[in-house]
């Protein structure tokens, strides 16, 4: 053969591509994967630092959720209609028969005559029944229909906290018996009896409903 080689023996001369192409190819592969790398990482770090996207997509449904109040059902409530005043009868429509059930002499005079500047009608005046005479051993005992318990009885127990209620077979609703006892010291003061009164026609608080957060 003429040209470049010749052949001298029994072996041929190897062909080889040149080394310097075969290097820049493996260069330019090793800084790809070197950048890919370097990228991937960096990322993870920023997800890592960030919290990730499912946790700020959580937060922003968070954000969105809107605050509603509740019923104790747990559905929304909607507004309630204010309630009303007790209808209870005023002290000129109640009649108070003062009854004494102790030793001390008078007591039912002066107890009487105090509940009439207050408003009140006063109807007998005495000592007490047998059934309750020197048996009271409380303040008082305050006596009246079924139909007086919350309303003639509870307006009468303003001037005397202490006093128990009872109820009997009477039907006049506005008639009270105020039986003494031997426990009573006097009636209350009539600024603390005005301001029980008061707070006793007020209408009963509405609950406030519980707000709950929904989606």
């Amino acid at each position: 053969m003429g040209g470049q080689y010749r052949i001298t023996g029994a072996k041929y001369p190897r062909m080889r591509r040149p080394r310097r192409r075969r290097r820049l190819v493996l260069t330019v592969v090793a800084s790809m994967a070197l950048v890919g790398l370097t990228g991937w990482g960096t990322l993870q770090l920023i997800d890592i630092f960030t919290g990730g996207g499912d946790q700020a997509a959580a937060s922003g449904t968070k954000r969105d959720c809107s605050t509603k109040p509740r019923t104790n059902a747990g559905s929304t409530a909607s507004p309630s209609p204010t309630p009303a005043a007790k209808a209870l009868p005023e002290p000129t429509r109640i009649t108070v028969n003062v009854l004494n059930a102790t030793t001390r002499t008078g007591l039912a005079k002066e107890t009487a005559d105090e509940l009439k500047k207050r408003g009140f009608r006063i109807g007998d005046v005495g000592n007490a029944t047998k059934e309750y005479d020197k048996k009271v051993d409380g303040a008082a005992v305050l006596l009246g229909a079924k139909a007086a318990d919350g309303a003639a009885l509870s307006v009468v127990r303003t001037q005397l906290p202490g006093a128990e209620l009872r109820t009997d077979a009477r039907t006049k609703a506005t008639e009270v018996d105020l039986v003494i006892g031997t426990g009573f010291t006097s009636l209350a003061r009539e600024a603390d009896a005005d301001k029980a009164l008061t707070a006793l026609t007020e209408p009963a608080p509405t609950p406030t409903p519980t707000p709950r957060k929904s989606c």
